[in-house]
């Protein structure tokens, strides 16, 4: 008898397929709780929307209400630009020197790496609520100054400190870039270093002219994911301010925060208006990235990227 012959799969066909049922969970969840939600948030954006019930159809009202009659609005755009514009350039910074002061063999480095990095291992509610006893009006802090007999600070409980307040307590994860910002370090070719030490160059020259180039690449990302990130920061907001996220006279009230009181607080539930104000916030994002994409012509990419 002859043996049948059965269908044969080339080797990479059948890497390819064994690629892709790897990958169908990731594929199957982003489809099922990225792009469809976004796609109903869409849709739910030009109905009066309350989770149960679809409304009527109020086409662009949701976003004219927003930008012509909510009070909230200047209140949203000046806290969430203002804490992008401080926090993005602030963490790049920190998290840089930090970076180049672990970057070295020294003995016992990998002992400050760690405690640079141990707060990213954090989940960022336990460290709200760790700031905000910290920072309360009775908190830790203000018990240790009154016992020194100093005036007590207000921190999250005055409008004009909060935002700054907020700002410190979101500093100190910069050990997260600190990895990416090693990462690059490594990837720099030592004999560019080797040559300018021929050159007679001092430290100060290497970094700027070797050091912070070669690492172009890394700040772009840094910057581009810091941008979305401070825009769509919203759990911490909720903990620290200890208001609904809003802050003493609304001096943290953003834009992730508005989306979740709208939407979910309270016996009225406004789902289609908060998805109306996602849509700005999306565009805001979409406009902020097209535009630093736009003019990245000073980052530097190695041969291979």
């Amino acid at each position: 008898m002859k043996k049948e012959k059965g269908i044969r799969i080339k080797p990479r066909v059948k890497e390819e397929i064994t690629g892709f049922l790897f990958a169908m969970p990731v594929i199957l969840g982003l489809l099922i709780f990225t792009f469809l939600p976004a796609i109903q948030g869409f849709i739910y954006a030009f109905f009066n929307f309350d989770g149960f019930n679809m409304g009527e159809f109020v086409g662009f009202g949701n976003f004219v209400r927003f930008f012509a009659k909510d009070r909230d609005t200047v209140y949203i755009f000046r806290n969430s630009f203002l804490y992008a514009i401080i926090n993005v350039p602030l963490s790049l910074v920190l998290g840089y020197l930090v970076a180049l002061l672990v970057n070295t063999q020294m003995k016992g480095i990998k002992v400050f790496r760690t405690l640079f990095y141990l707060p990213c291992v954090i989940p960022g509610v336990a460290s709200a609520l760790l700031w905000q006893d910290l920072f309360a009006a009775n908190g830790i802090i203000n018990q240790i100054l009154t016992n020194f007999g100093l005036p007590a600070a207000t921190f999250f409980s005055e409008a004009k400190s909060s935002m700054a307040t907020y700002i410190w307590t979101t500093t100190w994860g910069v050990g997260g870039s600190m990895v990416l910002w090693l990462a690059s370090f490594k990837n720099i070719p030592s004999t560019l270093y080797e040559a300018a030490i021929l050159d007679g160059a001092n430290w100060a020259k290497k970094l700027w002219y070797i050091t912070i180039p070669m690492s172009t690449a890394m700040i772009f990302y840094n910057l581009v994911t810091g941008i979305i990130g401070a825009l769509q920061l919203f759990n911490t907001y909720i903990v620290a301010s200890g208001t609904n996220g809003k802050g003493e006279g609304n001096s943290l009230y953003v834009f992730a925060v508005k989306i979740y009181n709208t939407a979910f607080v309270g016996t009225n539930p406004q789902v289609g208006y908060a998805a109306a104000i996602g849509i700005v916030l999306f565009v805001i994002i979409m406009i902020l990235t097209a535009i630093t994409f736009k003019t990245n012509k000073w980052v530097h990419y190695s041969e291979g990227d």
